[in-house]
């Protein structure tokens, strides 16, 4: 059978051209960057011509980049240290924040660090209320804002240049989580006014247990891993090497064909979605749709009540399609999306978000609608 993938906003197949990249490292280069021999100049040469690529794409600087294991560590540290450095007691974000968010900052707040968490309102389609973040930060003291540029379930974006500037307007330190549009927008760290953002690799076609943490020039923290020098002593540990590599290779790809995988991409979204609405009675999405509105590699489909709702994405695994999604908390318990929650999802009602890449096509979605009308029919509650 042949399988169709649309689970890309959890991770992405790598591109050919990364792997040819890496494995060439990986066959010539095995000196520790840290060695002061030939060999282990030769890794760090790697190493930095892989920031100076990833630098510039950004419009960043080179001391601005520091890699990381990925996008949760790149948050972690951006949140951890970035509050740690300021004394900052005050932090908002948002009820539908990646975990590596929501749960670093609840954990600060329980320890102490902080002594208030704020959550910015949200509408039934994952957008911002960008005057409610206003208020949350006229107060007296510094905060700490932590709100992502698309949601990863929803698919919706949020204005982070408008974000940016009503942090600055009250001298806030801004994070935004980047790791579901890294590679997929072009980012301009000069003009986002964001002290903090990231990257997982593995979200655009690059290996898995990589990433980076931009941090703008203006901001001065310190380590959250400790050990050698490494990362001009702003994290400790031996560099993956082929990992920087084949990340710095997969973001200029991304850029590169940014344009082309844009109108691709949003063309299949925007297919399925006309598929589904036309086969599928009582169909409707979550989040943000409209392309200006909505990151154009998720759809989150929200199906009508069904008998053995909890079965829709296994019936869709043996059927070759792999998708990822859910239900919201239902009162009283802990499982389902948190992000469905907090838009005020209907629990009743399985979601299923499909994601697409490059890779993806319309004869592939033919099939995809095929199989759902099939599964739906067959077990719609009458």
């Amino acid at each position: 059978m042949n399988r169709i993938y649309l689970d890309n906003a959890a991770t992405t197949p790598l591109d050919p051209v990364v792997i040819t990249e890496m494995v060439n490292v990986m066959n010539t280069h095995y000196g520790n960057p840290s060695s002061i021999h030939a060999q282990g100049r030769e890794v760090r040469t790697l190493i930095e011509k892989a920031r100076k690529t990833v630098a510039g794409l950004l419009n960043a600087t080179p001391a601005e980049i520091f890699f990381t294991s990925g996008g949760t560590e790149a948050d972690n540290t951006a949140i951890r240290c970035g509050i740690a450095a300021y004394n900052i007691k005050h932090a908002i974000t948002s009820k539908i924040e990646h975990h590596a968010v929501e749960h670093t900052l609840n954990m600060l707040l329980k320890q102490g660090v902080i002594d208030k968490l704020s959550f910015v309102n949200v509408d039934n389609k994952g957008n911002i209320d960008y005057d409610h973040l206003e208020e949350l930060l006229k107060t007296n003291e510094r905060s700490f804002v932590s709100l992502m540029h698309a949601n990863n379930e929803l698919g919706t974006l949020t204005d982070i240049e408008r974000v940016g500037d009503i942090c600055e307007q009250y001298d806030a330190i801004y994070h935004c989580d980047t790791v579901q549009t890294m590679g997929h927008y072009a980012h301009d760290v000069r003009k986002l006014k964001a002290h903090f953002i990231v990257c997982a690799a593995h979200k655009l076609h690059g290996p898995k247990g990589v990433g980076f943490l931009f941090v703008n020039h203006s901001i001065k923290i310190s380590p959250m891993i400790f050990g050698g020098a490494q990362e001009r002593n702003m994290r400790g540990g031996t560099e993956n090497v082929y990992g920087i590599v084949g990340m710095a290779k997969a973001l200029e790809i991304a850029y590169a064909e940014m344009q082309q995988h844009q109108d691709h991409i949003q063309e299949l979204k925007s297919y399925l979605k006309e598929k589904l609405t036309a086969e599928i009675p009582d169909l409707y999405f979550n989040g943000e749709t409209a392309p200006e509105k909505s990151l154009y590699t998720v759809l989150n489909v929200s199906f009508p009540a069904m008998d053995m709702a909890d079965m829709l994405l296994f019936n869709l695994d043996i059927n070759g399609v792999a998708a990822s999604g859910g239900s919201a908390c239902s009162s009283g318990s802990n499982i389902g999306s948190h992000v469905l929650s907090g838009i005020s999802a209907d629990p009743n009602r399985p979601s299923v978000r499909f994601s697409f890449s490059k890779y993806n096509t319309k004869e592939e979605l033919d099939f995809v609608v095929d199989k759902v009308k099939q599964i739906v029919n067959q077990n719609v509650t009458a």
